[in-house]
């Protein structure tokens, strides 16, 4: 009843406003289990704002599949770009409502989150319970992960999500969730510690509840200056159950199950608004290492 009442109450501003931005990337991908690559990235947010309150928001990007929105200069099957949000959000007093195509995440993307390039049909719903406390519902479809499918309307429901996340301190943050992804039950436990303004500690752990695996990451990121210039810094291990699940093929640049690292460093360039970034990952026997530009419009 309330959501009815939600998204029938739509006052509309004379003059409808277009807003967007846009994100570019190129980066060379050297992977010991496969031959390099250099690839591109191009990410698209358009949105149309009828109100103070109301929002049609949509997100077209590159890539083939969920958890990838990379193509690959030079190969002629690798030049996908996709629709793969659109949805509505009706801004409240004191939290959202998306409904239609929505983001995989309502803010920050955790590491053990899915990636914050795919998508869910369905609804969100976030409310603040206190200051600093809020509470998500999300309800939907997420069984198929072909970008070129994103909004062709799936007559089953096999995602759920309700979580609970709070600002205890300045220092101290947590999350709590339970999830059903798509045949798999998991429940989710995240904690950050910022140790100063420019630094922050994350522990997550999520337990496949029907299948007794696991996800661990433990992590850092930091921002360090080196003779005045400003380096943003973040690394983490992780280990990943084998047969924990599809749930770990959806985050972000998936490489495989097992134990493993990655160390990301990034910088401004100081010409024409690139930032440069490299990364290494490892897990297990897999090896990459990503470098590359980056821009924002």
């Amino acid at each position: 009843m309330y959501i009815c009442i939600v998204l029938t109450s739509w006052p509309l501003q004379s003059n409808p406003v277009y807003d967007h931005r846009i994100d570019v990337q190129v980066r060379y991908d050297n992977r010991s289990n496969r031959d390099d690559r250099v690839q591109y990235r191009v990410r698209y947010y358009p949105q149309i704002t009828f109100s103070d309150k109301w929002s049609l928001n949509s997100f077209i990007v590159t890539g083939d599949d969920f958890a990838s929105s990379h193509n690959t200069f030079g190969e002629s099957d690798s030049q996908e770009f996709a629709v793969r949000r659109l949805y509505l959000r009706r801004t409240l007093q004191q939290g959202k409502v998306e409904l239609g195509v929505i983001p995989t995440y309502k803010g920050r993307v955790s590491a053990t989150g899915l990636s914050k390039d795919g998508w869910i049909q369905g609804l969100r719903y976030v409310t603040s319970v206190r200051p600093g406390h809020q509470l998500e519902f999300v309800a939907g479809s997420l069984n198929d992960t072909d970008p070129n499918r994103a909004l062709s309307l799936k007559d089953s429901s096999d995602y759920f999500e309700l979580e609970y996340s709070a600002s205890l301190t300045k220092q101290h943050a947590v999350e709590f969730g339970i999830e059903r992804i798509t045949a798999g039950n998991y429940a989710r436990a995240e904690w950050r510690y910022s140790s100063s303004d420019t630094q922050t500690w994350n522990f997550e752990y999520v337990r496949r509840l029907d299948d007794a695996q696991n996800k661990v990451v433990v992590g850092t990121e930091t921002e360090v200056a080196i003779n005045g210039y400003n380096l943003d810094i973040y690394a983490y291990y992780a280990y990943v159950s084998e047969e924990f699940g599809f749930r770990a093929e959806l985050t972000e640049d998936y490489l495989g199950t097992g134990h493993g690292g990655s160390l990301a460093i990034s910088g401004d360039i100081g010409l024409a608004d690139l930032d440069w970034f490299s990364r290494i990952d490892v897990v297990d026997s897999t090896k990459r290492l990503l470098v590359g530009l980056k821009r924002k419009f």
